[in-house]
């Protein structure tokens, strides 16, 4: 199996501070692989990299052997076309910690939008596909619900369902529990284990040690802009080889 993503090399600065300092690593197709660490330690930013909602400096992305951003021209650095850029960032979906839904539109008509405005489907189409999904995500019945009329787990449940809808190769999330009340986390963090057990190739930034311990494929720690350790989850929650991942691990909840 070839790598579906593969980070080289990755550094990033908002002005004089360094915040990605030479990140590696790669995923397989079906890999579920979460980002840990203290905060600051770069993993939102990483993930933002990924799907170029941040720019970097240096280094490279691939998704399915194309590049994110930029490629070396010559040995100079070129950042693509916004068409290029537009078509590789369709290649993936992401789910942020606010759930960014248009409160004017309905839970199936935040789904279907993405369907025929970029897919081109008609809207029929793009109704089933929603509706499909919706019930995927334990929402059968909502479709014609607005996010006013939805808690906040209902509403992070649409937002993942509008993504994975649009068929990405690479399924990103940002903390997609910190925003909800703890009774609303575990229906969220059902719908992400549902989606892994599907197969999905997902990178996950989560505070949530016991979901990254149980459901991840693969752990990536981060320290100050680093890769500190990463590896099966279940060898390094139990026998963590660095000093600062047991310091972390020992003031997380789990």
């Amino acid at each position: 199996m070839e790598n579906l993503l593969e980070v080289r090399d990755l550094r990033k600065s908002f002005g004089a501070t360094e915040v990605l300092k030479g990140v590696n690593f790669t995923m397989r197709r079906g890999d579920v692989v979460s980002i840990i660490g203290s905060s600051g330690s770069g993993k939102t930013t990483l993930l933002r990299c990924v799907n170029l909602l941040e720019e970097f400096q240096g280094g490279s992305i691939h998704i399915d052997g194309k590049p994110v951003g930029y490629v070396d021209d010559n040995g100079r650095r070129r950042r693509l076309s916004e068409r290029e850029i537009a078509r590789g960032r369709a290649e993936t979906g992401m789910a942020f910690q606010q759930f960014n839904l248009f409160p004017h539109l309905t839970a199936a008509g935040n789904i279907m939008l993405g369907l025929t405005k970029v897919k081109k489907l008609g809207k029929a189409e793009a109704g089933g596909i929603a509706e499909t999904w919706l019930k995927r995500v334990g929402l059968e019945g909502r479709e014609d619900h607005y996010p006013g009329q939805l808690s906040g787990g209902q509403q992070q449940r649409v937002a993942i369902a509008r993504a994975v809808a649009m068929e990405p190769k690479l399924m990103l999330f940002d903390e997609v529990t910190s925003a909800l009340d703890p009774e609303l986390v575990s229906e969220v963090l059902q719908t992400v284990k549902d989606l892994a057990q599907d197969g999905m190739t997902m990178l996950l930034v989560t505070h949530e040690m016991r979901f990254a311990r149980d459901v991840s494929s693969k752990v990536v720690f981060m320290s100050e802009g680093r890769i500190a350790e990463e590896g099966d989850p279940k060898t390094m929650f139990a026998d963590p080889q660095t000093e600062r991942l047991r310091e972390f691990l020992s003031s997380s909840v789990f």
